[in-house]
């Protein structure tokens, strides 16, 4: 009881400390002239998948690597069959042309890269399946060149984003910055430390806590920030956080990781990559193949549904 109560703290340490953090990186932007829509594709970005980015660097650190990277794989179909699910349920969902076109089809091939670089044993005949270094640097120039995408589209559209940024000094802008990252660093540390406890006393591998307790966890900003969208009928905003996240997820956050520490597969099935594969597949194929552009209720039902059936196989998996 008391590993899940310092679960839920550390949690809120590292939501809390990724709202100031991005609170106070926006406002020093602003500071320096940098146009809405730059700080919206850079500073926001990084702030809905600093959860993310915080426990998955955190747990390559000290050599969780199933935490690692079952956090990433879990947290992205989450994103779609979990948050888009009942996002959609709640208000249809209309996807950009855009991102039908080019964006749910990158997250699509991060999902497959990821699966690609996971399988060196079944793929390459190597001794062991491991996300490396040099796997890191490929995901990290894959999200230099969706980076340049984004500010290309930026200047193109000729549009800035509407972004509520709050007016305050330099050393404040600062303060918020350095406390943000300290809670960042801190609850991760927390929260990691008290998921590998969890998984240790209810039998449960790293693995497991990972694709479920942990990437549940990690997703309820971007579930906060869809249902918000989804309630003022921003559905647009709502599908564009979602993809966008899940593409930060696997080119930074595991980039990043991998450099810090080589990522083993462990105990994560080829079915969990599958499954992070299939949710990117039904997206695109609501999107683009029933040409509507759209995601119903009723497909949001099936979302949710395919959710809840994959939650209830890693349940019987542990047993």
């Amino acid at each position: 009881m008391l590993s899940f109560l310092i679960l839920v703290a550390g949690l809120g340490m590292v939501v809390f400390g990724a709202n100031i953090m991005v609170d106070g990186a926006a406002a020093l932007a602003k500071k320096y002239n940098i146009p809405n829509i730059v700080i919206g594709l850079t500073v926001v970005a990084f702030g809905t998948s600093s959860p993310e980015l915080a426990i998955s660097s955190y747990s390559a650190y000290t050599g969780n690597s199933e935490i690692a990277i079952g956090n990433i794989v879990g947290s992205n179909i989450a994103n779609i069959l979990l948050i888009i699910g009942i996002t959609s349920i709640i208000y249809p969902l209309t996807i950009l042309r855009n991102t039908v076109l080019k964006e749910i089809p990158l997250s699509l091939l991060a999902a497959i890269i990821l699966y690609v670089m996971a399988n060196d044993i079944l793929l390459a005949g190597e001794s062991k399946n491991i996300i490396s270094l040099s796997d890191g640097i490929i995901l990290l120039s894959f999200m230099a060149i969706f980076m340049y995408y984004l500010v290309h589209l930026a200047q193109t559209s000729g549009e800035d984003e509407d972004l509520n940024i709050i007016n305050m000094s330099k050393a404040k802008s600062l303060l918020y910055i350095l406390g943000g990252l300290m809670f960042l660093v801190g609850g991760g540390k927390l929260f990691v430390d008290s998921a590998v406890e969890l998984a240790v006393s209810f039998g449960m591998s790293q693995a497991v806590i990972g694709l479920t307790i942990v990437a549940i966890g990690t997703s309820l900003p971007e579930l906060a920030t869809s249902v918000v969208a989804a309630l003022k009928k921003n559905s647009d905003i709502a599908v564009g956080n979602i993809v966008g996240s899940n593409i930060f997820n696997v080119f930074f956050v595991l980039g990043l990781s991998s450099l810090i520490s080589p990522l083993s597969k462990g105990n994560i099935t080829d079915i969990d990559f599958l499954v992070c594969i299939f949710a990117s597949l039904a997206l695109l194929a609501t999107g683009y193949l029933f040409g509507r552009h759209k995601v119903t209720k009723w497909e949001g039902i099936f979302f949710l549904l395919s959710y809840i059936f994959y939650l209830g196989y890693q349940i019987n998996h542990v047993q």
